[in-house]
């Protein structure tokens, strides 16, 4: 199935580039109430009979700002300092507000009488330490076992670990924190995603090291499955009860970001990473409606067939995949894609355009469309390219 648009898209495509040139601001046609009002209705339901158009999914990142004011890139700062990055995004949502029509970025402060001390995280009963790396402008996750005798002997300390979960991961603390944080109108934390089973398991054991795992020691491998998912699922809870929720009254949904994935065989990850969605999905997402979601930005038409019995709600994958290759294995699931991120970032104008006609035209029938890139929004995307986006699916991508 072709991935490329068709030669009739892109006669389209540079149709519409055209009179965004030839505007006397450089931007495509939009009407901006409106289409902002028509895409709070679509995304409402992508699928239902009176989804007025597709939505938008490209609502930009704070990994944007650079490129767009013309700033050098400082990636550690942008991070972790607060006050900088929020400056950069009140000057970046003062063009959004021309461009767009809207201020997209967030640009205030997050309330110091609701934060809380962190809770450990996954990781961290794993022994992972996940650590700044400004060269790759990203946190690492540091492998926690080097040989299969390690892995065994870690698995052993987190049996352990569980058996005292609350004490491990709550700070000291915590309960005097909580009360201040909730009766100055805060929440306290739920646990409702994760990085996904392989992706976790590799970082904690290695890429290769797991995948000689399962093929050369399964009973080893299961067990390490099954302590991945005890111990989400006992975190889960333990958050849950801190917030005043029981297993009753908890709210539903539950979601994955697991990259790695796609390096298992169908077999391999219907043993190791399968499992753990299910069971995730079955604790916190039991009802049909309910939000069942996987992100994976990469070549996943292997899977397809295992995600499907999962009745996944949400996906965003990489942009080897159709919308309708998609849509033949998931009839749920709303496609969060398949804009390819390189043709955003690159401000490949006119294959922005025919991409979105791609896949409106496959999604035409089915609906269930939210058009986003197939993966990150990077640095070098443009509020340019998200206004031509926008005045593809005002010109072409409404359903009545």
């Amino acid at each position: 199935m072709s991935l490329q648009p068709t030669e009739q898209h892109l006669a389209l495509a540079r149709q519409l580039v055209a009179e965004a040139h030839a505007a006397p601001d450089g931007l495509a046609p939009v009407d901006l109430e409106r289409f902002w009002a028509d895409d709070a209705q679509a995304k409402k339901d992508p699928f239902a009979a009176d989804c007025p158009q597709v939505p938008l999914g490209v609502m930009m990142s704070h990994e944007c700002v650079f490129a767009e004011l013309g700033e050098p890139e400082q990636w550690g700062k942008l991070i972790h300092d607060e006050a900088y990055r929020l400056g950069l995004c009140r000057r970046y949502n003062d063009l959004a507000a021309k461009i767009v029509g809207r201020r997209i970025l967030p640009e205030t402060m997050a309330n110091p009488a609701h934060k809380l001390p962190p809770v450990k995280e996954l990781h961290e009963i794993f022994e992972g330490r996940n650590t700044w790396h400004e060269e790759s402008w990203s946190y690492w996750l540091h492998s926690a076992a080097e040989s299969e005798d390690d892995l065994a002997r870690l698995l052993d300390r987190v049996e352990t670990r569980l058996e005292k979960l609350r004490e491990f991961i709550l700070p000291p603390g915590w309960d005097e924190a909580k009360r201040r944080v909730l009766a100055a109108g805060g929440t306290a934390p739920l646990y409702r995603g994760q990085r996904g089973p392989v992706t976790f398991a590799m970082s904690i054991f290695g890429v290769e090291k797991l995948i000689f795992l399962i093929l050369d020691n399964p009973e080893l491998a299961a067990r390490y499955r099954d302590l991945i998912l005890r111990a989400m699922l006992e975190r889960a809870r333990i958050l849950d009860e801190e917030a005043g929720f029981t297993p009753a009254t908890a709210p539903h949904g539950f979601g994955f970001a697991d990259d790695n994935c796609c390096l298992l065989s169908a077999e391999m990850y219907e043993f190791f990473g399968w499992p753990i969605l299910k069971a995730m999905f079955d604790r916190y997402s039991p009802a049909p409606g309910d939000s069942r979601y996987q992100h994976s930005d990469s070549a996943m038409g292997h899977l397809l067939p295992l995600l499907g019995k999962l009745g996944l709600t949400g996906v965003n994958f990489g942009p080897t995949l159709t919308v309708r290759e998609i849509r033949g294995h998931l009839p749920q699931a709303v496609i969060h894609g398949q804009l390819a991120p390189f043709t955003f970032s690159r401000h490949e104008e006119a294959n922005i355009v025919a991409e979105f006609l791609r896949d409106f035209e496959m999604a035409r029938e089915t609906r269930g469309l939210q058009f986003a890139t197939a993966g990150s929004i990077n640095n070098g995307s443009r509020l340019a390219g998200m206004r031509l986006i926008m005045a593809a699916i005002q010109r072409w991508g409404r359903y009545a």
